[in-house]
This record gives C-alpha cells, structure tokens and sequence, in this order.
C-alpha cells in the first residue's frame, strides 16, 4: 500500500465522527466531502496531509486556542502517520501562539510525531523553543526524548534543513548529552542520526565528541558507531582510528575473481577475494568494497557498501564472496560502461577489478 493511502476514506470519515462527538455543531458530512473531492486521489502525501489540515480549521470556526482544545480530545485515539495531521495543525496555525503550541506538541507527539512541526518554532522562536526541547530531553516519555533530538536535526529527511544548526550545532550539544545512554533503542537511533547528519559539515566537532563518548557504555558505543558510519564509509582515518581499525599495513587482498566479467543490466554477478593478515599479531579489520557506478554523463560515482568487521588472526587469512545486482531501483538507474569493484580494507583500497555493463 502506498503511504499516501493511510489517509483513506475509512480515515476520514473517523476523524469526522471523532469531531463530531466531541462538538454537536460540527458539519462531518461538509468536512467529509470537503476533503474527499475529485482531486482527492491525485494527492501525494503530504498534501493529502495539508489539506486534512487546512479543511479541519475552516470547519472549526473559532478561536486557536479553542481548536486546539478540540483536537487534544481526540488526538490520543489516533495513531502513527496519521496522527501527523495533529501537529501539523500546530506548525500552520500556531506560529503566533507558542506556549499553546508547545503544550498542544508535547500531546501530540506522543501519539506520533512532532518532528517536522517543531521546526518552524525552532526558526521563529529559537531561545524558548530550544529550552522546551531541552526540557523534553529529560522526559519520561520516549517519544518526547526523541523530539529533542530529532526535531532538532540539522538535515532531518522530508524537510527543509535547520541552516543554523548546519553551520553551528553547538546548541543541540545539550540535548545530546542528555540522551547519550538513552535506554530506548528509538531514541538512540535518532541520536545517531543527528550526529551523523553533523559530521556531513562539522566532522572535527563530531569526531571529538565520538572520542568523548565512546568506551563509556554500551549504549554510547552504539551511538558512537552508528553516528560515524558516514564518516567511516569515506574512510576518515580519525574515524577509523576510534575503533582500532586505521591501519591496513600488511593486509591485502588476493584472489579477486568475477563470476562474469561482462554482464547486462538487470543481471548480477556474485564475486569473491581473500583477505591475507601477513602480520604477527592478530588484526581489526573493516572489510567494505565500492562500485565505481557509470552516470548518464559518463564520469562515475563511487558507492560504498560493507562486508565485514572482525579481528583476523596473525598470519591467518578468510575468504569471501558476495552477489552484485545491478538491477534497476527507484533510487539508482544503471548504465552501460565499465564499472570497477574496489575491496577496501580499514578506509585502504586494496584491490580492484572492473565489469563491463551492457544495455
């Protein structure tokens, strides 16, 4: 099912009958034919999304405040991508009141998601909204813990990026030591994230603050590894140094073998190589390999894919092999020409070998 398809026919007539159990004045039948017009089905999602929005505040004729008050009644009986439309409310209605605003997300979000809502206060209200988030930090609730974190990523998805916060994270620092040994796995991930997102223009920052953090506990280092894996498919030595995975001397690669050397798009090829640890002591490695993908253009773009992380024994070796689509994706379109495969071992490349692509 498509995602804009959660905001159906059987959604919206809920969201009516919700309304009008809570306000006898409510015109559900005006508000449902409002909404489900000709253009309904032509809607992605977040319009479909804005005109939910835009339709629930032209059928509740009163005051902000008022509106709010309504939706707050019915917003816990509503859940996940849904209930989006809730905060959204706030983010295109609120702007001009805050502290009803905020109080109105710190509901909602707890039903489902504040992320992209909260922005726009960031921006128009920076000092009071920042402390809310701060404060939320330190909630009980999961779900407002990670609106701290994810409402305040520099280049959250889906969204316009917090420009301020590219060029200067330092105020989200607070709310990230907060969460640093977060117990929830959901909060983490978020963490993660906004760091990662960080390290795409302050890498400096974020590498001093990984070193700061990791070894300290488990839910640290899980961040700490998490957070750096941009960093860490770029082969940032730094990076790879926290985890003792900088040094590739005496490592190499030997037997890289295609099981095709040519193939046509749509097809796969399986390859397989030997990581050799000719040194005397047993070694850390991160064992990843890059495809020198062929653009419309003509030049290529690397990307970058993982295998392994393991310790290999002294004078020991292990053997791999791994299949290669190169099948059409919505997020990738192949074409003809020679693509090289790079085995890299701890950020190093070790090994190359090219494909020949046919149409």
């Amino acid at each position: 099912m498509n995602l804009k398809d959660e905001y159906s026919t059987k959604f919206i007539t809920e969201l009516a009958t919700q309304l009008k159990s809570i306000d006898t004045n409510f015109n559900h039948l005006s508000f449902s034919d409002s909404i489900l017009n000709k253009d309904w089905k032509n809607k992605e999602l977040k319009e479909r999304m804005r005109w939910v929005t835009e339709n629930l505040h032209s059928h509740l004729p009163f005051s902000y405040q008022k509106q709010i008050e309504c939706l707050s009644k019915i917003a816990p009986n509503f859940k996940g991508l849904t209930a989006i439309i809730f905060p959204d409310f706030v983010q295109v209605y609120g702007l001009d009141d805050l502290n009803t605003s905020l109080i109105a997300l710190e509901l909602f979000t707890k039903h489902s998601t504040s992320e992209f809502a909260i922005r726009p206060f960031i921006i128009k209200h920076p000092k009071k909204t920042m402390q809310q988030l701060l404060v939320w930090s330190k909630n009980d609730n999961e779900h407002l813990r990670r609106l701290a974190s994810e409402g305040t990523r520099p280049k959250l998805p889906w969204v316009p990026i917090l420009t301020d916060f590219v060029n200067d994270p330092s105020p989200n620092l607070p709310i990230l030591e907060n969460l640093k040994n977060d117990t929830s796995l959901y909060v983490r991930k978020s963490v993660a994230n906004h760091i990662n997102d960080i390290s795409k223009n302050q890498p400096k920052l974020v590498l001093e603050l990984a070193k700061k953090w990791h070894g300290k506990t488990k839910n640290t280092d899980w961040i700490v590894k998490h957070a750096l894996r941009t960093l860490l498919k770029k082969g940032d030595k730094k990076a790879l140094a926290i985890f003792g995975l900088d040094d590739s001397s005496n490592i190499s690669i030997k037997q890289l073998k295609l099981s095709k050397n040519t193939i046509n798009i749509g097809d796969f090829i399986y390859f397989e190589f030997e990581t050799i640890n000719a040194s005397n002591t047993k070694r850390n490695l991160r064992i990843e390999y890059s495809i020198d993908y062929v653009k419309a253009n003509g030049k290529t773009s690397a990307k970058v894919f993982q295998i392994s992380e393991f310790t290999l024994a002294a004078n020991s070796k292990k053997a791999f092999k791994r299949k290669q689509s190169f099948k059409e994706l919505t997020t990738r379109k192949h074409y003809s020409g020679a693509h090289q495969i790079n085995i890299i071992v701890n950020g190093d490349i070790k090994e190359s070998i090219q494909l020949e692509l046919n149409n």
